[in-house]
């Protein structure tokens, strides 16, 4: 169901979460473009839609990068936050991300795992060595193959910046359209759209997961249905 505003997708929603399908390209929070970015966007659907007066409170618990759409939760209350940040840390997030490579891995299905270094001035991430980059781990797992392209399903095992993007490019398969990491991208979105989220409820404890399917039309080159 959409918020009436189609802005974005509302997938999850109860006195403590927002559950919502993050457009490509909208910034989780308000950057040097000024545009709409998620958290301002919540805020806005919060108070129109239950009527509320002055501030209301949505808690930032991840981030997407902003050229990636796809599954994010948001917290409604500060106890909320807190517990999902806990959780987070202590890897009770299972996070699965779609992408297409430009390339095909040799194997099937592989772990990654490198020391990646963020440059702040420029948001840059580079792989380096164990002492001055942080760990990082993803697993993958090739779904189809077309036109020298793969799909690839990602389990993600750190929540590293720019992580898949610069895992998969360091080794020479980046991502489709990935402006920043491929050497010599096209114009379009970028091919990486977090598919899955689930998380234990920050009262309930019980596990929520959120999908949802890419709506761009360059996923439609894999013709097999494998979402």
């Amino acid at each position: 169901m959409g918020d009436g505003n189609g802005m974005f997708e509302i997938l999850y929603e109860d006195n403590h979460l927002l559950g919502i399908v993050k457009p490509c390209n909208m910034p989780v929070q308000e950057d040097e473009s000024k545009d709409l970015d998620v958290l301002r966007y919540a805020k806005q659907y919060l108070k129109e839609t239950y009527q509320k007066p002055g501030n209301v409170y949505v808690g930032l618990v991840h981030r997407l990068d902003r050229p990636v759409g796809g599954v994010m939760v948001l917290a409604k209350t500060s106890k909320a936050a807190s517990r999902l940040t806990k959780a987070m840390q202590e890897n009770q997030f299972q996070k699965t991300y779609l992408a297409i490579l430009d390339g095909i891995p040799p194997k099937q299905e592989d772990t990654l795992i490198d020391y990646l270094y963020k440059d702040t001035k420029t948001n840059t991430v580079t792989v380096s060595d164990q002492a001055h980059g942080k760990y990082a781990e993803l697993s993958y797992q090739v779904l189809a193959t077309h036109n020298n392209h793969a799909l690839v399903q990602i389990h993600l095992v750190t929540g590293r910046s720019h992580q898949i993007r610069v895992q998969f490019s360091s080794r020479g398969y980046p991502l489709l359209n990935d402006q920043r990491y491929h050497p010599s991208p096209k114009k379009g979105p970028i091919g990486l759209w977090a598919y899955q989220l689930s998380f234990p409820h920050p009262t309930t404890k019980e596990i929520i997961t959120l999908k949802a399917i890419p709506p761009m039309e360059q996923w439609k080159e894999f013709e097999v249905n494998v979402l």
